[in-house]
């Protein structure tokens, strides 16, 4: 599970500023977290606030290459088998992940796809309105692991509640 904060609306034009990856297993202690310094000068002020982080403070963050790198061997480390990419907003998460993937490693763990956390959710309850975001226990902060993990959180629900078949391995 994934969550990634930025300073922006798109990955190149904006930076990722923070991303935090929690391992979907029962005890949900494998955790990463990465802050990253901006690749870009452009930068939304409302987008950065989020993050809870000035623009000067991003500066000083870490080269994402490296970063990337460690999130890398994290993944390798923490997952069996080819790593699946969910959260709670893929469509914002994922490409950030798979631009910096791409354009520091020259690829990407996860491969080329993903899944939604909340579309996975409105077609088990057979409901394109329905919200899974009940089901998380740890609070939504915008700090990228406790969000990560309040969606691991869900997904495990979902997975005893519906008997959804995922593979903890």
């Amino acid at each position: 599970m994934v969550d990634v904060e930025a300073d922006g609306p798109i990955p190149a034009d904006y930076s990722m500023i923070s991303f935090g990856a929690v391992a979907v297993e029962p005890s949900l202690t494998k955790t990463f977290y990465g802050q990253l310094k901006p690749v870009s000068e452009n930068w939304i002020p409302e987008a950065l606030a989020v993050s809870g982080f000035s623009r000067e403070e991003t500066l000083a963050f870490d080269e994402p290459k490296a970063v990337m790198e460690r999130f890398a061997r994290w993944i390798s480390e923490n997952s069996h088998g080819r790593p699946y990419f969910i959260s709670d907003n893929n469509g914002f998460d994922w490409q950030f992940i798979n631009w910096y993937f791409h354009h520091f490693l020259g690829e990407n763990p996860f491969g080329h796809s993903s899944s939604n956390l909340g579309s996975l959710y409105k077609g088990v309850v057979k409901d394109v309105f329905a919200n899974f975001k009940h089901l998380r226990k740890t609070a939504h902060t915008h700090h990228p692991v406790d969000d990560a993990r309040g969606n691991a959180e869900a997904l495990l629900q979902m997975k005893a509640e519906f008997a959804l078949k995922i593979s903890l391995k």
